[in-house]
């Protein structure tokens, strides 16, 4: 049975230092266990001193030295770097993915031996330990594997397992998904402006309202719609707004953006 010892992050950039702090924030693994490589040295210095874990610029050390390999380069270097730390790998490792729009066949091609392989794509509420992140598992991953993955992801929100033909859509709803949603913030937030609000006051309320809102989508496992409707009474402000949007065409609006 699979159960990683000691973590490595390649590359440790904004998604990576999100996990590494999630995971030790939740103490899933002692911080000594974690190492993390970058191109940049300020960078590298940045993370040890804030997070307290090991740094290096050498990505074959970094493999040697893990049993999960959490890949966060950029999608365009995840090629050359698995390449780079191929053969310092074994069956009993785990490769686990977090660069967008590069598949397991990509990942499993590069690094020419059958090494269990784990592809995750989170979003960027990760950064606040309120993400969502769903993980697809190549041919050689076991339930034990994504069991470990799962581990590390839901130190920073959310994880789900999924089909890796449907990562696609995920990418499209809950990786696109906050960008919409801060829109949405925003032009809440310019509403409450124009009808006399201060901003300040305006981004408060819309913010609390969007996250109220989510919050009851949660824990009343109610429909939305069912919700929706709790709160338009007949003939009320509510209903009319509601009105207002189906008619502007917002509704298709999301759909059509996702």
């Amino acid at each position: 049975m699979f159960s990683a010892q000691r973590l490595g992050f390649l590359g440790s950039g904004n998604m990576a230092e999100a996990l590494m702090r999630g995971i030790i924030a939740r103490n899933l693994w002692p911080k000594q266990h974690l190492v993390a490589s970058d191109v940049s040295s300020v960078r590298l210095s940045t993370i040890h001193e804030a997070l307290g874990i090991d740094t290096t610029a050498d990505n074959r050390q970094v493999a040697a030295r893990s049993d999960m390999i959490i890949v966060a380069t950029k999608p365009a270097q995840v090629v050359a770097v698995l390449s780079e730390i191929a053969d310092t790998l074994s069956p009993d490792k785990l490769i686990v993915s977090i660069a967008a729009g590069v598949t397991l066949a990509t990942i499993q091609s590069a690094l020419k031996k059958d090494i269990p392989v784990i592809r995750v794509m989170p979003n960027a509420p990760a950064l606040v330990l309120a993400g969502m992140s769903c993980l697809s598992a190549g041919r050689s991953a076991g339930e034990d594997h994504l069991a470990q993955a799962m581990k590390v992801f839901s130190g920073v929100g959310e994880a789900l397992i999924v089909e890796e033909a449907q990562l696609d859509a995920v990418t499209a709803l809950s990786g696109s998904g906050p960008a919409y949603l801060f829109l949405v913030i925003e032009a809440l937030s310019d509403a409450g402006v124009r009808v006399g609000l201060p901003r300040k006051i305006a981004e408060k309320l819309s913010v609390q309202t969007v996250l109220g809102a989510a919050r009851m989508v949660l824990e009343t496992g109610k429909h939305p719609g069912e919700l929706k409707d709790m709160v338009a009474s007949p003939a009320g402000t509510t209903i009319e707004g509601l009105a207002v949007l189906e008619e502007t065409g917002v509704r298709g609006a999301f759909i059509e953006a996702v």
